[in-house]
């Protein structure tokens, strides 16, 4: 089940002429491509594309009824290469996935793509993750659009301006004969606004078109010696074109005064923060009412040299907002203006940070920075700014972050990845550390404390791969984590494949969450639910043994801690040669309470018995050691200070976000622990024979408890 359903907001894609959208910026872009005229979109999810797949597949009815054929792709590398279909015809397609990691894996079939050329319009759709709030490494899909010479788009965060801006990118490809990207940030995908809708427009070349129609231009194909005329074709003929577009269609906006001494020149997803900072310094209103001149570049590449000359050459200064890194946008726009010898001071990572989120509070200080040096009587009698970090060198939060550990990321409560490592940690008392590859997705989180398990990650599905150098003869085998998702992306050939073709001895362990857990509960091929428009349940084990794997080992049940550990000392100590498999399954916890949850409290409130399972810790068994805790790392975990003065020491106490799954316990019975733990029924619109057996129970408990005190010598006794 995905993390979120839309079925009820998608309705509003069928809006059309005279209507007004309101809602999530995610379904903009979908209401943005249907009335663009696409014909079919793709793509694979990730954080903050994740939404815009779930999206997708329940607007199916939608779809349907326009003719758009939709397709959750396997990993991000089909979507790209589903963009073919407008090499040779004139259809209008679309993928969407999170960048750059995506991008990274896509990244030959976009070179082709964009090396030959299209037909019809095509937008790659990205997520800019880009930040503190990010989960990927800090890179930018700038770079990416350069090398490869696609023209990137990057929207102001505005409803209007992204839909416009979704349309245009199909008419700019066109135009060009190139591929265009249009990256959107997190907040631009869930910032919630309005625009005035048009009608969806039905493809007007369709699939079923080119399949009864096929044509073939051999110029559009990467063979020499067409390839070597393609780069040709780009500087001669697509990036002229593209310009020109751009220019004549005012794709890149001005704001504010016509002209001043100084100007500001942003990436257009910055242009909130940039009103938010300017409001903050007295120089502008929250509605972009600016007194300092504005270039927003809606498209960052190409650079449109003449709007960029034109709008420095009154000025003495500019300066240059891009957030990340390298400063791609300031050498260019360095370029343009000492190639045309204007005389525009440039300012840009010199008085902003040359990495890392520019939010309001980070450009507060950089835009006042720039103005003292260049235009000091624009900052006159402007209204107290907060400064742009003194709340991080405030003495007394300095002291807080001494006593207020560092929060990292961790597994959710009741996660069945949990028990895996704590499996991983008991093994590793007895055969000592192992060398462990992890990878993309909530297990990489075993990383951290308490678990400390893994060294490295490559890419999504890429675990098993990142140990294939480790395969030689020595007193202790590798072991690859890799989850269900990163398995059909690619680690059943690049993982899986890879090690039974070179007889790789070591341990491969896949954890089977039922869907792509990390991403948002997506289906994939072996999740267990029954999906009307896809193929699932779709073994895993059976994949692994069709592409020759031997030793393969199913653990239905993550949570039997001891079955788990000594499958995986068995994998480790085995004669057997070759790759030796876990499939590690349980449903993911975080989805299982989305789905249960509703359906018991629907229970309850309908009268009907329930019965919750809930885990509690004996007091006056807990001997304090905390044990458990190492082992396991459940939030739900916690210490509890006792009345008792005999007894110092916290004992272990389990608070009211347990979900049941039981794991504390096992691992406690798996470690040889203590028997502290014990599991409680609580039930919900108890029978009269519930009630009769509580009440039979409470009277022999009552009973045993009187005859136990009275047994108990007194201390005047004893004396």
């Amino acid at each position: 089940m995905a993390e979120r359903s839309f079925a009820r907001e998608v309705e509003d894609l069928r809006l059309g002429a005279g209507d007004t959208f309101r809602g999530e910026g995610i379904l903009a872009i979908t209401k943005a491509l249907l009335q663009s005229g696409v014909a079919y979109v793709g793509g694979y999810q990730g954080s903050p594309i994740s939404h815009l797949m779930d999206v997708l597949a329940d607007a199916k009815d939608v779809l349907d009824d326009l003719g758009v054929v939709f397709q959750s792709s396997a990993n991000e590398a089909a979507a790209a290469a589903m963009l073919s279909a407008s090499v040779m015809y004139p259809l209008r397609g679309a993928v969407a996935w999170k960048s750059t990691v995506g991008t990274n894996v896509a990244s030959d079939a976009l070179a082709n793509l964009a090396s030959g050329g299209v037909t019809g319009g095509t937008m790659i759709i990205v997520g800019e993750d880009y930040g503190e709030g990010s989960s990927i490494m800090q890179e930018r899909t700038h770079a990416f659009a350069m090398k490869s010479q696609m023209w990137l788009l990057d929207p102001r965060p505005d409803h209007e301006c992204i839909v416009n801006l979704i349309e245009k990118g199909f008419e700019l490809s066109e135009a060009s004969n190139t591929p265009v990207m249009l990256e959107v940030r997190v907040r631009a995908c869930h910032m919630h606004g309005s625009f005035a809708c048009k009608d969806n427009v039905k493809p007007a070349h369709t699939i079923k078109d080119a399949l009864n129609n096929p044509k073939r231009d051999v110029n559009r194909i990467v063979l020499p010696p067409a390839a070597y005329e393609h780069e040709q074709e780009k500087i001669k003929t697509r990036m002229p074109a593209a310009i020109g577009f751009i220019r004549d269609n005012k794709l890149n906006e001005r704001m504010g005064p016509a002209r001043g001494k100084v100007g500001i020149v942003m990436q257009g997803g910055m242009y909130n923060n940039v009103i938010r900072a300017l409001q903050y310094l007295g120089l502008s209103d929250a509605y972009g009412n600016t007194q300092v001149p504005l270039y927003v570049m809606n498209v960052t590449y190409p650079v449109i040299e003449a709007e960029v000359a034109d709008f420095c050459i009154d000025k003495d200064a500019v300066l240059i907002v891009e957030e990340g890194q390298p400063e791609y946008l300031e050498q260019a726009i360095n370029t343009v203006l000492r190639r045309k010898d204007i005389q525009a001071r440039v300012h840009g990572k010199d008085v902003l940070p040359m990495g890392g989120d520019y939010t309001a509070q980070v450009l507060l200080g950089g835009i006042r920075d720039f103005l003292e040096k260049t235009e000091p009587r624009l900052l006159g009698n402007r209204p107290p700014a907060p400064d742009a970090a003194p709340v991080l060198s405030h003495p007394a939060v300095a002291k807080l972050k001494q006593v207020v550990p560092a929060r990292p990321p961790g597994l959710c409560t009741g996660c069945p990845e949990r028990p895996i490592f704590a499996a991983m940690k008991l093994v590793e008392e007895e055969l000592g550390q192992h060398h462990v590859s992890a990878d993309i997705g909530c297990h990489l989180f075993s990383i951290l404390p308490p678990f400390n398990i893994g060294a490295t990650t490559m890419g999504f599905g890429l675990g098993p791969a990142s140990t294939s150098a480790f395969n030689v003869k020595a007193d202790k085998r590798s072991i690859a984590v890799m989850g269900d998702g990163g398995f059909w992306h690619n680690g059943l050939t690049s993982g899986i494949g890879n090690a039974v073709f070179n007889k790789h001895d070591g341990v491969f362990v896949i954890v089977d969450n039922f869907y792509t857990s990390a991403t948002g509960g997506q289906d994939i091929l072996s999740s267990r639910a029954l999906n009307k428009r896809r193929k699932t349940n779709n073994s895993i084990v059976q994949a692994v043994k069709g592409i020759g794997g031997q030793w393969v080992r199913q653990i239905d049940r993550t949570y039997d801690v001891a079955r788990m550990r000594d499958t995986l000392k068995e994998a480790l100590t085995t004669k057997e040669e070759g790759p030796k498999v876990i499939v590690a399954s349980s449903e993911c916890m975080l989805n299982k309470q989305r789905r249960v949850k509703p359906q018991v409290s629907k229970s309850i409130k309908d009268g009907e018995r329930v019965v919750k399972e809930r885990f509690g810790v004996d007091e006056d068994v807990c001997t304090g050691d905390h044990a458990c805790i190492r082992l396991s790392g459940c939030p739900s975990l916690s210490v509890k200070q006792l009345d008792d003065p005999l007894r110092d020491d916290p004992v272990a106490a389990i608070d009211n976000s347990c979900v049941g799954c039981g794991n504390c316990g096992e691992v406690a019975e798996a470690a040889v622990l203590c028997p502290s733990f014990y599991r409680a029924d609580v039930i919900h619109n108890p029978t009269r024979w519930d009630m009769l057996k509580s009440k039979m129970a409470m009277a022999v408990i009552g009973w045993l408890q009187r005859r136990r005190d009275r047994r108990r010598p007194t201390f005047g006794a004893m004396a």
